[in-house]
């Protein structure tokens, strides 16, 4: 039961307008410097980071995550449009998307790529928020015998 209040409590924060309006502009400013070539996620939040840092810090972590989604979805739209992917997780999607612009489909392949990334990452949203209660309190009985397993 505590998971739907902190869900609901996270989306009502979320899904203020101000909130909203810096998501849009975040996925508007990563979708745009996602496209250049080899220019990838980790890289675009690095260069707009400073914009970030006159924000709340809730703002600011959604508008981070909107150029990180934006980057991600400009970096399949050059694999598609241009048999180019703009980063090694754009690899695949050359595959069957170049294939589908040749035949002048290129539309309905950048709505697959763009639905594709929505729901994954809505998945795996609501994944990580049902699984990090749990293990965070694993992750907490940890000592030294299973830090060093892990190394």
């Amino acid at each position: 039961m505590e998971l739907f209040q902190n869900l609901s409590t996270g989306f009502g924060v979320a899904f203020t307008f101000t909130n909203l309006l810096y998501c849009l502009v975040g996925c508007i400013l990563g979708t745009l410097i996602g496209v250049l070539p080899g220019i990838g996620p980790v890289a675009t939040i690095a260069m707009l980071l400073p914009a970030t840092y006159a924000l709340p810090p809730v703002s600011a972590l959604i508008m981070l995550a909107g150029i990180y989604y934006g980057a991600q979805y400009g970096g399949s739209t050059t694999a598609i449009l241009v048999n180019l992917p703009g980063e090694s997780s754009s690899v695949v999607t050359v595959i069957d998307g170049y294939q589908m612009a040749r035949k002048g489909r290129a539309g309905p392949a950048l709505a697959a790529a763009g639905l594709g990334s929505f729901f994954a990452g809505c998945v795996g949203t609501l994944i990580l928020a049902a699984f990090a209660p749990p293990l965070t309190e694993l992750a907490f009985k940890f000592g030294p015998a299973e830090y060093f397993s892990l190394m």
